[in-house]
């Protein structure tokens, strides 16, 4: 699936793991995929978050602090580092080395693994984009993606919740990137 992804909508995507790695989470959530977005404020879909006030240093704290208020730990990876550990693997030293051979942080462990809402809001990536009739899928059909999981409750979307601490008028997101596609 990730080969129909346009470059800069991986490179949000990559972006995104090392946010999470970032901030010590071994997780990729809606949260996680946001700042990917807002990392690039020349995609469609980072023009129109910046052009709703959204940069990359309030929705990283913004992000923060509702995981912090959500009891959500920041582990760095620490339980499969123990796991491997237990086996007799250092982790560390496979991480010098390969630091040493293909440059400082070219591995980074664990990458982090998709949530339930991550893995949903990127096959909404798919579906958005197939309903514009378009065949690759850009930053816009990310941040579509994202938004169709929706705020907390019974699907939970962090990126949600991030962008509603930010004063984000989250129901102007969708009509305003519609918009900006049209215009291309």
């Amino acid at each position: 699936m990730f080969d129909l992804f346009t470059d800069r909508a991986k490179r949000s995507i990559v972006a995104g793991q090392d946010e999470a790695i970032a901030l010590g989470h071994d997780f990729m959530g809606t949260e996680h995929l946001l700042l990917g977005l807002v990392t690039d404020p020349e995609s469609t879909a980072g023009a129109v978050l910046a052009a709703h006030g959204v940069d990359l240093d309030r929705t990283r704290e913004a992000t923060v602090r509702l995981l912090t208020a959500a009891g959500v730990p920041a582990t760095g990876g620490r339980p499969a580092r123990e796991a491997l550990a237990a086996l007799g693997i250092d982790v560390a030293e496979i991480q010098r080395r390969a630091d040493d051979s293909f440059g400082e942080g070219a591995f980074q462990f664990p990458r982090p693994a998709y949530t339930p809402h991550a893995k949903a809001a990127l096959e909404q990536t798919l579906r958005e984009a197939k309903e514009l009739g378009h065949e690759r899928f850009g930053t816009e059909h990310m941040l579509l993606g994202v938004l169709a999981v929706g705020p907390s409750g019974t699907e939970h979307a962090t990126a949600v919740d991030v962008l509603t601490a930010l004063d984000v008028d989250v129901t102007a997101l969708r009509p305003a990137l519609l918009a900006r596609l049209a215009q291309h």
